[in-house]
């Protein structure tokens, strides 16, 4: 994934438009924010609506879906029924791509979220976003892996099926087709 690109003027008005009319068409992810208090710290932050153009980019749909009042921070998250589609086919991380030996995917999820200045979602967050609406019924989405699972080879998925959200394990070097990852961004 190349660098962020600061966006044009129209880049960023379409793309504030896109942000508002998905915030307003889905009110029971955020409800009691306000778009103009989302969209006044957006536009201090133009790092962040690069990082959301990216996310869009990519399929991950970003919407808002809370507010930490500790840190006065919004918390956008991929909203993509599936997992996004331009994210999907890589490995856990760098260290999983490194230690493949052959059918080396083109990337890692880790590497690709730190390039997007966004980070994966953590086990906590994936199962509040599936409280949100039902997501990766047929995708499934690689999470944020404590250190001593990875340590041992290992890292997190989730996914959602028989109406039930499921969290578990595979090699952090394998990859599929139907596996991509879900990010999150504070602003």
């Amino acid at each position: 994934m190349l660098p962020l690109q600061p966006l044009t003027s129209e880049e960023h008005k379409q793309l504030l438009h896109l942000l508002q009319k998905r915030f307003e068409q889905n009110s029971h992810r955020h409800q009691g924010i306000q778009w103009e208090n989302v969209v006044t710290k957006l536009e201090q932050q133009p790092l962040k609506l690069q990082s959301l153009q990216a996310m869009e980019e990519t399929g991950g749909e970003p919407d808002v879906v809370g507010y930490d009042e500790a840190t006065n921070e919004y918390l956008f998250y991929d909203c993509s029924v599936e997992s996004p589609k331009g994210r999907r086919s890589w490995c856990y991380d760098a260290k999983a791509l490194d230690e493949r030996k052959e059918f080396k995917p083109e990337n890692s999820a880790v590497a690709v979220a730190e390039a997007m200045g966004i980070t994966l979602l953590n086990e906590s967050e994936y199962r509040y976003l599936q409280q949100l609406g039902p997501f990766d019924t047929k995708t499934s989405s690689w999470l944020f892996t404590p250190a001593p699972i990875r340590a041992l080879g290992g890292a997190l998925f989730g996914d959602y099926r028989y109406k039930t959200v499921f969290v578990y394990h595979n090699g952090a070097s394998s990859y599929y087709a139907a596996r991509g990852f879900r990010g999150s961004l504070r602003v």
